[in-house]
């Protein structure tokens, strides 16, 4: 397999044209010892080699995928002036970067220019400063989330000393609305987080119904959409995940995380809030950063100080080219992934050897090998894993609780809590094409 690099012949004219920006400043050069680099970095590839290989389509498990060459550039050219999007004093032009970025972010879910919102080092601080601010006004009150949701809203309320409670799950792995309003009619919640696709199972919660208890119950709707997001450009959702995209714009805060289908490099996140009013709550002062503008600086309405300004950058650059509106390439490229997972899922289903699990909503597709009992389920499970990454197929495991999966496998007699299973994501738009190859391996080693 070969990587990409055709795209490296476009970095020395961009640097050339960056270099000409500071024409006027005394000529410098920091000099650097290029034949000591070279064993180091040939050190660093060989260190690299012990990945699993991410960008290719047969790696097809965790939610990993690479971003586009046009974002490693731009990252690659911003870092020769390495920009920190703490302060305009910092980084001036990335900053601006940033803003149209996290605008176009803001558009693509249905909001104007009337929003608050900055990127973040990942979706998991980007949920910390929405839960900061839902704990700033509604002090004292809880934060709810499914439990399914990612582990990181119990944990991070722990941090912020924020009570914190799960709740359950109906059998298509989506936050249970009547165990949600008996919690909500104790009076005791100011925080419900919506989750619109699941990092374990892929769901959506069923934002519509949140929406119409809001309005009779007090309390803030946070959509953590770290890993779906984007998916409300795809024409291709099921009704039910289509209508919770549809109504995406009406909450109060949404965290989505470009590192992931957006096509950037780690990290970067997103975190964006619907009343720009809760700027008064970030307020400090640090008067040895803002002092070339009296424009607003991104430091001032985020809890990170130095930020990487090349990941803004990067995903301005990226959005050029790839807009984010539907019908576009971005949004075609969704679609693939998506169709992908229902062409798997369906195979599944045809399947007598296999037992499919949940109708993807998004582009994760869960199953498990058939067996009478749930150890079995599990053991075939990891030995498919192990088989398939022997033959450069590369899956994931996820352990469900056997109460999830009693109502889509009454056959199958349960002898422990939780059951192994196989999981994969197809976020790769070449998933598609690859299929047939991904289904002849997995099939090869079940065999």
């Amino acid at each position: 397999m070969s990587l990409e690099t055709d795209s490296l012949a476009l970095l020395p004219d961009a640097l050339a044209t960056l270099a000409a920006g500071f024409a006027d400043l005394p000529e410098h050069v920091a000099v650097a010892d290029i034949e000591a680099l070279r064993p180091v970095l040939q050190s660093v590839a060989e260190r690299m080699q012990d990945n699993f290989p991410y960008q290719h389509p047969l790696y097809a498990g965790q939610m990993l995928k690479p971003p586009h060459p046009l974002a490693r550039l731009a990252y690659m050219l911003a870092l020769w002036i390495n920009p920190n999007n703490h302060a305009l004093d910092g980084g001036r032009a990335s900053s601006a970067m940033e803003k149209e970025a996290v605008a176009n972010i803001a558009r693509m879910v249905g909001w104007g220019d009337e929003h608050l919102g900055h990127l973040s080092s990942a979706g998991t601080i980007a949920n910390l400063e929405a839960l900061w601010v839902a704990g700033k006004l509604h002090p004292g009150k809880k934060i709810v989330a499914s439990s399914q949701a990612h582990y990181t809203h119990s944990r991070i309320s722990e941090v912020l000393q924020l009570n914190f409670e799960a709740v359950p799950v109906d059998a298509c792995a989506r936050m249970d609305l009547a165990a949600l309003e008996t919690l909500l009619q104790s009076g005791e919640i100011g925080t419900v987080v919506a989750t619109l696709g699941t990092t374990g199972v892929g769901s959506v919660d069923p934002l519509p119904q949140l929406l119409a208890l809001q309005e009779h119950y007090e309390f803030r709707i946070h959509v953590d959409a770290a890993y779906g997001g984007y998916f409300k450009l795809a024409s291709n959702l099921a009704p039910e995940a289509a209508a919770a995209f549809a109504c995406i714009d009406q909450v109060d805060s949404i965290v989505v995380d470009p590192h992931k289908h957006g096509l950037q490099p780690y990290g970067c996140g997103c975190v964006l809030f619907r009343d720009p009013g809760v700027g008064r709550i970030y307020q400090h002062d640090s008067p040895y950063t803002y002092f070339s503008s009296d424009q607003l600086h991104l430091g001032e309405i985020s809890l990170e100080c130095s930020r990487a300004g090349a990941s803004a950058v990067a995903l301005w650059a990226t959005q050029q080219l790839l807009p984010l509106e539907p019908g576009g390439e971005f949004a075609r490229d969704l679609e693939k992934s998506r169709q992908a997972a229902l062409t798997l899922y369906q195979r599944l289903q045809q399947d007598p050897e296999e037992l499919a699990l949940l109708a993807p909503e998004l582009d994760i597709v869960l199953w498990g090998p058939r067996a009478d009992t749930g150890a079995e389920i599990s053991r075939l499970s990891q030995q498919c894993f192990d088989a398939a990454s022997e033959q450069h197929l590369h899956l994931a495991l996820i352990k469900l609780p056997a109460s999830l999966l009693a109502a889509h496998w009454p056959a199958v007699t349960f002898d422990s809590d939780t059951v192994t299973c196989l999981r994969s994501c197809l976020m790769k738009p070449e998933h598609l094409d690859w299929l047939d190859r991904i289904w002849e391996i997995y099939k090869s080693v079940r065999a």
